[in-house]
């Protein structure tokens, strides 16, 4: 049976993984809409905000994500029927930067940086990231975006991507990677798909159950059933820990 110390590189993904982007999106949109009058719970938010960042992202592969998150903003405004105020769409497009990392990340990242090359996979652009690297206290040894590979997960073309640019850079091979996230729909799936063994990062386990911000996945049974799950990276670095037999 495998296990994590088997694998030389860690591929994540970064939003829901190591940035809590469901209290990001929830510290944006929830004042929003109570200030509007619409009183929607947070799950009802996270559920369509999900739903409909999927769709935009596949309709528009190529837009940066800025735009695409002001084009949800927008869509979710009429679906809400609240009119926008000037400049609103693009607030919200500009809001990753404020969003917060998990309390575990930093210091699960710098323990893991230890033991693993450490390589980010995200729905994201450059200058974005740049803004939540900031928060992640680590320096990775790749980061690939959607504005490199030009669309978005789920769509195979990024981690096809990632992979040769791995193979390039860091001579690791696909045996090597453990792809770690928090996504089923975006990246458990796509992943297994093609043959990386994958790390489910299930940070709403402790939520009673439902996707959240991501869209559930579109199939079932063995192709959404991740190799390994931790609850959190606090829990990943334990379980490593106690796999090297350095428990105390």
């Amino acid at each position: 049976m495998a296990q994590v110390t088997d694998f030389s590189t860690l591929t994540f993904d970064c939003y829901g993984t190591l940035i809590d982007w469901e209290r990001g999106i929830l510290n944006e949109l929830e004042p929003w809409t109570a200030s509007r009058g619409c009183m929607i719970d947070g799950e009802t938010i996270l559920q369509v905000f999900g739903e409909t960042e999927a769709r935009c992202e596949a309709e528009a592969p190529q837009a940066l994500y800025p735009a695409i998150l002001a084009e949800v903003f927008r869509q979710l405004a009429t679906r809400w029927s609240i009119e926008l105020g000037s400049g609103e769409a693009e607030r919200f497009g500009g809001s990753v930067g404020r969003w917060p990392a998990f309390p575990d990340s930093a210091a699960a990242l710098q323990y893991l940086k230890q033991h693993y090359r450490l390589v980010i996979i995200s729905n994201i652009d450059r200058a974005s990231f740049a803004a939540s690297n900031d928060k992640l206290g680590v320096k990775f040894d790749r980061i690939i975006t959607a504005q490199d590979v030009g669309s978005y997960k789920p769509d195979l073309k990024n981690f096809e991507y990632a992979l040769a640019d791995i193979s390039r850079h860091l001579g690791a091979t696909k045996a090597q990677i453990l792809h770690t996230a928090q996504s089923i729909f975006h990246d458990i799936v796509p992943a297994k798909s093609i043959g990386l063994s994958t790390m489910w990062v299930n940070r709403r386990k402790t939520l009673g159950g439902g996707w959240g911000a991501t869209p559930a996945p579109r199939t079932t049974g063995e192709a959404i059933q991740p190799d390994f799950e931790v609850g959190s990276l606090a829990e990943l670095v334990t379980l490593h820990r106690q796999q090297l037999g350095k428990m105390d």
